[in-house]
């Protein structure tokens, strides 16, 4: 079994990795309180811990059991192990979807965001926050990813946006600081 990077992380990874900008991802989520959110490679649970007072329900995915075994830690997360690739929930499911720092790390990117958009009502939006691989301490990130054979693939926030290529789809992409934000709506036809 290959070397699993984030189950060796999970103890430790949120005193090396910055706390989210949670006023910013309320402001790309735009959350009810009844909202069913979906935090996809969400890890720890660093972000949505944070989330979880302004929404109804939070799902943290992950395919780390170890930063799962965090994640439950935290109360209120309802931990689920699963690939985004093939995502364990009923279509329309959830009304905000989201993934933070986590698209590079996913086997197939294309698969990936057929499925957040699957499970994303009619109404809601999936938001994706990724470091700027336009970025040059983002190009070093990913460079020292490589080294560390995370098999890591980051894309531009352009070809982030492509990953969402169906009819209906609304996709804004925005930059801030060293982060890209692409945000996906999906309209109720």
């Amino acid at each position: 079994m290959p070397f699993d990077h984030f189950d060796f992380l999970a103890p430790f990874y949120e005193r090396v990795i910055p706390p989210a900008a949670i006023e910013a991802m309320l402001r790309e989520l735009e959350p009810s309180p009844n909202c069913r959110l979906l935090d996809a490679g969400g890890g720890t649970g660093r972000v949505s811990a944070f989330l979880k007072e302004y929404v109804g329900l939070v799902v943290l995915s992950d395919i780390s059991m170890g930063m799962l075994k965090e994640a439950a830690e935290k109360g209120d997360l309802r931990p689920t192990c699963a690939l985004t690739e093939k995502m364990p929930f009923a279509d329309e499911y959830f009304d905000c979807v989201l993934m933070v720092d986590a698209l590079h790390h996913v086997n197939d990117q294309a698969q990936s965001a057929s499925e957040l958009w699957r499970i994303t009502k009619a109404g809601g939006r999936i938001v994706i926050q990724e470091p700027d691989i336009r970025r040059f301490s983002v190009k070093l990130i990913a460079i020292a990813e490589k080294l560390a054979l995370m098999r890591s693939h980051f894309l531009s926030p352009q070809k982030i946006a492509e990953l969402f290529p169906f009819d209906a789809a609304k996709v804004d992409i925005h930059s801030e600081d060293f982060n890209a934000w692409v945000v996906v709506r999906k309209p109720i036809l």
